[in-house]
């Protein structure tokens, strides 16, 4: 059974911008809570670790923040500087396995630990978006935009590293299998998460000079969307903007792109990563409420396909207007 957060729906205007309060019995009042963020770089991380930390100080608790600076060593090991302190619980936000030990000993030492986006035995939740959901829909979306045939290419650096992004990689190729008429070029292409915009748009460039005009169909970003801002800026330097662009993830950033008259970015998924680190926050108040949790809360996702949906959910999201 899952249980799922339903925090608004796009089409009927509604804005779930910021948390409601509404479990008013929830308290975190004389609870120090360890907030491990794997990095504040990506808007995501940034907006999910905000959430997560600003709703513990509503609820009364006190937090102890510790960012990894987006070194994932560095983020398992401040685990130890929150188990050192003595934290009350800890919610822990993304990460690859370095940080499975931390847990591990942070659980026997009585710690509860809540996480973000990072399934683990040793945790007592985990909150998340529907990444099945969200790597079916975009490959259907992006299958549907090239009519169901074509060549596609694919940024995929983390399908192997992250459990997340081979959820999403690894639906999207399964939809992809109903499209026979659909190629996925080899090799994958693998982006850098430093400065990934930039590293994007150069690999693709390469990739443009080895298929020329007519020969390639689209372009995907298995796990999340900032390469696809490299991507788009290479296909309107080289004039190829008939590639469509797919992506995960939906952040006002990329949301702006496809808003776009002409726009080559044609289909995302948009997540809501402050309500995930919020949710996450109420999910540690309700289990010291004695609350009974189920092991994965999930967060909706709001499909975007087109520049119509795009600015729709812009504006839903509390974003601002694109109007």
């Amino acid at each position: 059974m899952r249980n799922y957060i339903s925090a608004f729906a796009v089409m009927v205007g509604l804005t779930a911008a910021a948390p409601a309060f509404a479990d008013g019995h929830l308290s975190l009042e004389g609870k120090t809570i360890g907030v491990a963020v794997v990095g504040t770089q990506h808007f995501w991380d940034r907006e999910a670790f905000n959430g997560a930390t600003s709703t513990v100080e509503k609820l009364g608790g006190t937090v102890v923040p510790v960012d990894g600076g987006r070194d994932n060593q560095v983020h398992a090991d401040n685990h130890d500087i929150l188990l050192n302190n003595e934290v009350d619980a800890v919610i822990s936000i993304l990460g690859d396995g370095a940080v499975e030990p931390k847990f591990e000993a942070l659980k026997n030492a009585g710690i509860p630990v809540f996480t973000v986006d990072h399934p683990s035995p040793h945790a007592m939740n985990n909150t998340t978006s529907d990444n099945y959901y969200m790597g079916t829909t975009i490959g259907r979306y992006m299958a549907d935009a090239i009519g169901g045939q074509g060549k596609v290419a694919v940024f995929n650096a983390f399908e192997n590293a992250l459990r997340i992004c081979g959820i999403r990689a690894g639906l999207w190729k399964y939809v992809l299998q109903d499209y026979p008429g659909i190629e996925i070029v080899q090799p994958e292409l693998a982006e850098e998460f430093a400065n990934a915009p930039e590293d994007a748009r150069k690999k693709t460039l390469d990739l443009l000079s080895q298929y020329p005009e007519g020969t390639l169909d689209a372009i995907h970003v298995g796990c999340w969307d900032q390469p696809a801002i490299g991507v788009v800026q290479a296909l309107e330097e080289a004039g190829r903007t008939d590639i469509v662009v797919t992506a995960l993830d939906g952040g006002p950033d990329t949301l702006e792109i496809m808003a776009e008259d002409g726009s080559p970015f044609v289909a995302n998924v948009a997540q809501q990563p402050n309500l995930i680190g919020s949710t996450s926050a109420m999910n540690v108040a309700r289990h010291f409420a004695g609350e009974a949790l189920l092991p994965q809360t999930y967060v909706d996702v709001v499909p975007v396909n087109g520049q119509a949906e795009a600015k729709a959910t812009y504006e839903a999201l509390g974003y601002g207007s694109l109007n």
